[in-house]
């Protein structure tokens, strides 16, 4: 008999946080010429804070010693925009680490669908881990980029559309290729 299991649902709170953390270059946008950068840079550190885990509240301190030196220094703006920065540097620093692990990231999500990943299969999923990673990299580059020397709307149409975008290509892109390599498996 099939097993008729949900998949875990996020608790109201942290949907929350996370609709908040896709929408920020938007909100950015919109709030920034009428708040301006504190209110948002406040908010900006309580969000990333509230998402680490509880045993890396030692990264949460430093992130807002980081931001406290940002408005001393008068870039409050650039604290503001740094949010896409700082999501592309972690999740290339979670998948980059994965590789050095037993199993990467993405073999432990494949490994949901099918335990018994074959080796041809781990090492599928190696190459894809790798993928995200070089993603990660550029989108960073280009955040960082668009977060120093461009304007507002240009931030956040590339941080808050074009980058989505890209990142919906690759995955819509790699699950074309998986089709195909399962096929020839």
């Amino acid at each position: 008999m099939p097993s008729l299991h949900r998949p875990p649902s996020l608790p109201p709170g942290q949907l929350l946080l996370g609709v908040l953390g896709l929408a920020w270059p938007l909100l950015a946008l919109l709030l920034l010429p009428s708040l301006g950068p504190w209110p948002l840079l406040v908010a900006a550190v309580v969000l990333a804070y509230s998402r680490l885990p509880r045993g890396s509240r030692y990264w949460g301190a430093l992130l807002a010693l980081a931001a406290l030196l940002t408005v001393l220094s008068g870039h409050a703006e650039l604290g503001v925009r740094a949010w896409p920065v700082i999501v592309n540097a972690t999740l290339l620093a979670i998948f980059a680490t994965s590789l050095r692990q037993e199993q990467n990231v993405i073999e432990r999500l494949a490994r949901r669908q099918e335990p018994d990943l074959p080796p041809r299969g781990v090492a599928y999923t190696r190459r894809v881990t790798q993928v995200w990673c070089v993603f990660f990299l550029c989108n960073g580059a280009v955040a960082l980029w668009t977060a120093l020397y461009a304007d507002l709307r240009t931030w956040s149409l590339y941080n808050g559309g074009i980058a989505y975008g890209l990142c919906g290509l690759l995955f819509a892109g790699e699950w074309c290729v998986r089709q195909r390599v399962r096929k020839r498996s």
